[in-house]
């Protein structure tokens, strides 16, 4: 039995499958990092569903015990979206990240206002939310994100950025904040940043 199809689809409808088209761009947004088995580069979608997923598994590992695991890993789904105006860029690049922040609000506002305005409003607030870091579970989501490519420089065997120069100490300074949102995370991070060093993937001081 075939069922009686609507004639008419809702704005509602139309504005949220428009918003969805739209940020499937994001798996065309190429990051530095390597994949783990060195076929390509990781774009940025796959970022953003290996960090939630972390959000989902290593939750237990936050050191307040108020970090809600859902609304993290919806921070993450969101945080690089912006990304398909902005562009992707590295945390180490001093000239590229001039300008960042309002070229991301921009983006912002383009890319959530495809949404309905309540849908726009709580994705804006997610995503406002993580940047500002000012809450535990912002701070934990942040963590992660910061604590993934360290994991993939050493899992991808430094693919990717052997011929960025990056030093340990530059390192640990951008990414030491983990501690406060997990210590046990943070103890991982900087094992694994050592491990770097000593395989040559990052420059001693």
């Amino acid at each position: 039995m075939i069922l009686p199809m609507k004639t008419t689809i809702s704005e509602r409808l139309e504005q949220q499958m428009a918003f969805l088209v739209e940020v499937e761009k994001l798996k065309a947004i190429y990051r530095q990092n390597m994949v783990t088995d060195l076929s390509r580069h990781e774009n940025s979608a796959e970022h953003s569903w290996h960090v939630a997923l972390m959000a989902m598994i290593l939750a237990d590992n936050a050191a307040d015990p108020g970090v809600d695991p859902i609304q993290a890993m919806k921070m993450l789904i969101l945080h690089d979206i912006v990304e398909i105006d902005a562009g992707d860029v590295s945390l180490y690049d001093v000239q590229g990240n001039i300008g960042k922040e309002e070229r991301e609000e921009r983006a912002a506002e383009r890319i959530f206002g495809l949404l309905p305005p309540d849908q726009k409003k709580e994705c804006i607030a997610l995503w406002k939310e993580f940047d500002e870091r000012k809450t535990p579970t912002a701070l934990f989501a942040a963590a992660l994100d910061n604590m993934q490519p360290v994991v993939n420089h050493y899992a991808s065997g430094g693919y990717g950025i052997k011929n960025r120069d990056l030093k340990t100490r530059q390192i640990i300074e951008k990414k030491q904040f983990i501690a406060e949102a997990s210590p046990e995370l943070w103890s991982f991070t900087h094992k694994t940043i050592m491990q770097s060093e000593e395989a040559g993937f990052y420059s001693p001081d």
